[in-house]
């Protein structure tokens, strides 16, 4: 191979590098026209299945908030749900409060 070949094939692969390069910042696949869309938030179809205790079903039900956020806004939705549920079960932990009528002497 003459040193002239190589110099063409080199500078060949430098070209079409630089084009797939410049294709990938603009958001255009190698071979395509037009750029690609990105697909906005989508549900993932978990099924939430009720536990019968309110405060859980509250919380189970306000992780289909997350569905409809981007990935940046699902943190602040588990972070709150978890902190909900922490609650929920501190809650079950609390000494009972007497009713009105059990403080009787």
């Amino acid at each position: 191979m003459t040193d002239e070949a190589a110099e063409t094939r080199a500078e060949a692969r430098s070209t079409a590098g630089a084009d797939a390069g410049a294709e990938a910042e603009a958001g255009v696949p190698a071979g395509s026209a037009e750029p690609l869309e990105h697909a906005g938030p989508a549900a993932l179809g978990v099924v939430r299945t009720p536990t019968g205790h309110a405060g859980v079903d509250a919380q189970l039900a306000r992780l289909a908030d997350a569905d409809h956020l981007g990935a940046d806004g699902h943190a602040e939705v588990y972070e709150d749900v978890h902190r909900g549920l922490r609650e929920a079960l501190t809650a079950l932990d609390a000494p009972p409060v007497p009713g009105p009528y059990e403080n009787r002497s």
